[in-house]
C-alpha cells in the first residue's frame, strides 16, 4: 500500500488571528515533517498537506482541536512518495480569489446535492422534480481538459476570479435548469453557486465535497478523464490513485462561447 496520506480540506469560518495562527501551523506541521500548502484568510482556511498517514493524522486532531476547526471535511487519497516539494501557510485576503465581497459563505452556504443523488440524476437525465440537470464546472480551462464531467458546461475561464463576468455574460443560458456546480474539492462551486443564486439563477446547487468527494462516493460513473490536482501528481483517477500519463486526454465537454485560452494559471 503507498505509504505517503494525502489531505485536502477547506472551510468556510471566520477566523480573526490568521497572522499567529499562521506561525503556529507552520511550526507545528514542519516539525511533523508534513509538505503541502495551508491557506488562511479572514473567511477561512483552506489545505492540501502530505506526510506519514500517523503524522498527519495526529497534525490534522490538533488542528481540529481548535473549536472553528472542529468539524473540518477531511478528503483523503494515496501516493507512493511526497508529491509536495516544502510546506508552506500563507495568509491571503480569501483562501480562494473571486474578488467578490459580498460572497461570505460562513454567513449562508448555499443548497448542496451529494454524490450519489447527483449520479443518479445523470443517470435518469433529470432531478426529481424533472427539471433536466446540468453539471458547471467552475475551475479553470486547463484543469478541465485533465477530465470532466459528461457534458459538463465550461466557460473557459483561466483563473476564478473570472467566474462573475462569465456567469452574467451566459446567465440566461441556465433558465429552467438544476445547475449543479462542481470544482476539485468544493470551494469554488460553493462560492459560485452563491453568486449565481445572487445574479438569479433559480435553481442551483453545489456538489458536495467536489469531484474529489464524488470519486470517493460515486466511482467514475458520467465523468471522462481525471481531476486535476496542485501537486507532482498533477491528475487523480476515479480511484483516488495518480492517473497514468498516457490516460491524461481531454473530456468531452458542452463550452458555451469559449473565449481563446491563455497560459495555464498556476492557483488553484
Amino acid at each position: 500500500m503507498p505509504e505517503i496520506l494525502n489531505v485536502s480540506a477547506y472551510k468556510f469560518v471566520a477566523l480573526v488571528d490568521c497572522a499567529p495562527l499562521r506561525e503556529r501551523l507552520l511550526a507545528d506541521a514542519s516539525a511533523s515533517g508534513l509538505k503541502g500548502t495551508i491557506l488562511l484568510a479572514e473567511e477561512g482556511i483552506n489545505l492540501f498537506l502530505a506526510g506519514p498517514a500517523p503524522d498527519l493524522r495526529e497534525f490534522l486532531a490538533r488542528l481540529q482541536a481548535d473549536p472553528r476547526l472542529g468539524d473540518l471535511p477531511i478528503k483523503e487519497s494515496w501516493s507512493e512518495a511526497q508529491p509536495f516539494r516544502r510546506m508552506q501557510v500563507k495568509v491571503k485576503r480569501e483562501i480562494i480569489r473571486m474578488n467578490h465581497p459580498t460572497i461570505r459563505p460562513s454567513e449562508g452556504r448555499a443548497p448542496a446535492v451529494d454524490a450519489l443523488t447527483l449520479r443518479r440524476w445523470l443517470d435518469q437525465g433529470h432531478d426529481d422534480e424533472g427539471r433536466p440537470v446540468v453539471t458547471l464546472d467552475t475551475r479553470n480551462a486547463f484543469e478541465a481538459d485533465h477530465g470532466s464531467f459528461e457534458h459538463a458546461i465550461d466557460w473557459r475561464i483561466t483563473k476564478f476570479s473570472e467566474f462573475p463576468q462569465a456567469a452574467q455574460a451566459h446567465r440566461t443560458e441556465l433558465e429552467g435548469k438544476t445547475v449543479v456546480s462542481f470544482c476539485t474539492g468544493g470551494i469554488r462551486c460553493e462560492k459560485a453557486a452563491i453568486y449565481l443564486r445572487e445574479v438569479g439563477v433559480e435553481r442551483v446547487l453545489q456538489l458536495e465535497g467536489g469531484i474529489l468527494r464524488y470519486f470517493e462516493e460515486a466511482g467514475g460513473t458520467h465523468y471522462r478523464g481525471g481531476c486535476f490536482v496542485f501537486d507532482e501528481r498533477e491528475a487523480l483517477d476515479p480511484d483516488l490513485s495518480p492517473m497514468a500519463v498516457a490516460d491524461r486526454s481531454p473530456a468531452p465537454t458542452t463550452a458555451v462561447d469559449p473565449p481563446p485560452a491563455p497560459a495555464p494559471a498556476t492557483a488553484p
